[in-house]
């Protein structure tokens, strides 16, 4: 019976595919988790989920601040008395002056705009920095992709030799039901030639017996070699599916990280940046010609640096670069502008990998509780990852 049961018997099929490089899956259909292995590699997968996300949550935390307090700095400017205003934006007038006078005669040859000279000088400490993970992240980029469609590849030979075997297990029980039809015919014919044709049928018998029972073993076989088979390849599906989560969480933070190195230094590429980076070193080296009539201008910078670091601006400096933004409120919106975007790239990133920590997290505790024989283990599995 049990045999017959396995033939005739349906099989849970899982519905679904996880083709979304950026969605995480998860699937317990196949885990049998009364199975230590499987329970422990599939808890091992969520925590690993949970500390990659912490981990990118930690580097987006610094740079988010960073930002925010560029923007508090702008509401602390457009918030001081008349009075103090005026004096600030006399200071930035003059020097939006010497460097209008300035550019005048750096003119005459063909030189970086100042938009570009500023912000590179503005972001000097780190552009080398910043040309080196992007590169890195290019590269990295690109070995991740390979990984997930060599992984995609792997899936989906994996999803057609599972096709392949459920059509073989089919067609077995085709095959039994065929063979029992036949051998039930058989002894009909025997029963109707003993009884009513007073035939010896005794051999009949026998031979009709051995031909089923061998039709019956060779099929027995074939089904549980493939049905052994098709298990093991749903086990390595869920394998790879866990595998294919890690990876997504990489590569939709590295392409994040990317973009926002991309914004960050306004730049489509490493190599256009390190371009860029090389262009300004030289303007940089020919600059320092015109040390008198920046002379001016390096008074007045630090006549706004003196002035802004008497109010709770927290980079007096970063206004340099902007003296213009101070005495014009288009100019001003245009930097909270990128600095808004700038933010709502990382809010992006620190909400994505914030649910897919969340999403972990409530997987292992839905776990625990549909398996609560396992509840204490579980715990301290996770434990255990926190104090490491």
């Amino acid at each position: 019976m049990g045999f017959l049961a396995r033939i005739f018997g349906k099989r849970k099929h899982r519905e679904g595919s996880a083709d979304d490089w950026e969605n995480v899956v998860y699937e317990r259909d196949n885990v049998n988790f009364d199975d230590e292995a499987q329970r422990n590699r599939y808890v091992t997968g969520c925590l690993e989920q949970m500390g990659e996300a912490a981990r990118e949550m930690n580097l987006l935390t610094g740079e988010y601040s960073l930002i925010t307090s560029y923007l508090t700095d702008m509401e602390e400017i457009e918030a001081l008395p008349e009075k103090e205003r005026e004096k600030l934006n006399g200071i930035a007038g003059k020097l939006v002056t010497m460097e209008q006078e300035g550019e005048k005669y750096r003119g005459k040859k063909n030189r970086m705009t100042d938009v570009d000279y500023y912000r590179l000088r503005e972001q000097e400490a780190e552009v080398q920095e910043g040309i080196g993970k992007l590169k890195e992240c290019e590269e990295y980029g690109e070995k991740v992709k390979h990984d997930l469609k060599r992984l995609d590849m792997e899936r989906h030979a994996y999803e057609f030799r599972r096709q392949e075997l459920e059509t073989i297990l089919n067609n077995l029980r085709g095959i039994s039901v065929i063979f029992l039809t036949a051998f039930v015919l058989c002894l009909v014919m025997l029963l109707v030639l003993q009884f009513v044709f007073q035939m010896d049928t005794r051999l009949g018998y026998l031979l009709a017996g051995a031909a089923v029972a061998l039709a019956v073993t060779v099929s027995w076989v074939k089904y549980t070699n493939g049905d052994s088979e098709l298990r093991q390849i749903e086990i390595d599906i869920n394998r790879l599916i866990l595998l294919q989560n890690k990876v997504k969480i990489r590569y939709v933070n590295n392409r994040n990280l990317t973009d926002y190195l991309c914004m960050k230094y306004s730049t489509d590429n490493a190599a256009s940046l390190d371009r860029l980076w090389k262009k300004y070193q030289k303007e940089k080296e020919e600059r320092r010609e015109y040390a008198e009539a920046e002379s001016k201008a390096e008074y007045y910078r630090k006549q706004l640096i003196h002035e802004l670091a008497r109010y709770r601006i927290s980079s007096p400096e970063r206004w340099l670069g902007h003296p213009a933004a101070l005495l014009d409120k288009r100019e001003m919106v245009e930097i909270r502008h990128d600095l808004i975007l700038r933010r709502q790239a990382l809010r992006k990133q620190m909400d994505y990998n914030h649910d897919v920590s969340e999403t972990a997290r409530r997987e292992i505790m839905d776990v625990a509780e549909k398996y609560p024989q396992y509840a204490i283990e579980i715990q301290e599995m996770v434990e255990q990852y926190k104090a490491e």
